[in-house]
């Protein structure tokens, strides 16, 4: 990559709130020189497991998951996740290769910044290394009592807890389209994919969801509150 400053909208960006705001203006404009936009189709690998790590990245739009490959060639869905958390870059200061893959679930747009100079604000600006160190241990907490409060579920309660999931975090709306399949939805939850289409059946033969192809509409969302926390 050349030394001249390239048109940057990074001033401009609402990540640059999430947690470069520590930054100043020359700062800032120093970064969009390590910064560059990736365009993923959906089901686009963006990174693979054991894979060498040379840039922090984050997502800028779409949708992605955070997965890896169990000894029998399985999926093992981690997390799911929305635009500015940092799925990518949970290993970045521990390790040189990812430990997890990471794909598009939607179309997705990732920023790419080059290791090194995030190494280096990491080591010369305290309150920037606070902040991405508080933000990556956030994401770490949500993954872990994501992990533990669906293991704790019975089936329904588990499926119930995914649609809630995309209702009222991914999406914020009662209809949605269903960005995953039905067994992504059980690599994530832990069960079979018959398990998870029985309960879609049964949570539509009851009328609590309405299901229209990919399209998820939740009719009753306080059904499937009470079966998610009794689960």
């Amino acid at each position: 990559m050349d030394n001249e400053f390239k048109p940057c909208s990074c001033e401009n960006c609402e990540f640059r709130e999430v947690v470069f705001s520590t930054l100043d203006e020359d700062k800032i404009l120093e970064l969009c020189r390590f910064k560059e936009e990736q365009a993923y189709r959906k089901g686009d690998i963006i990174n693979h497991e054991g894979e060498k790590i040379t840039d922090f990245k984050y997502l800028k739009s779409g949708l992605v998951k955070l997965f890896r490959r169990t000894s029998d060639g399985d999926e093992q869905v981690i997390t799911i996740t929305r635009p500015f958390e940092f799925v990518s870059n949970l290993s970045i200061f521990s390790e040189d290769k990812y430990k997890y893959s990471v794909s598009a679930l939607e179309d997705s747009v990732v920023c790419s910044v080059r290791l090194d100079f995030i190494r280096e604000l990491f080591l010369k600006n305290g309150e920037f290394a606070i902040s991405l160190m508080t933000r990556i241990s956030k994401i770490n907490d949500k993954i872990i009592s994501q992990t533990l409060d669906i293991r704790l579920k019975n089936l329904a309660g588990r499926v119930a807890f995914v649609l809630l999931y995309f209702t009222n975090e991914i999406y914020k709306s009662r209809v949605f389209d269903l960005p995953v399949s039905r067994k992504e939805i059980a690599d994530y939850i832990g069960m079979s994919s018959a398990n998870v289409i029985r309960t879609l059946s049964d949570f539509k033969r009851d009328g609590i969801i309405k299901v229209y192809g990919k399209t998820i509409e939740v009719v009753d969302i306080n059904k499937l509150e009470i079966i998610s926390k009794r689960g």
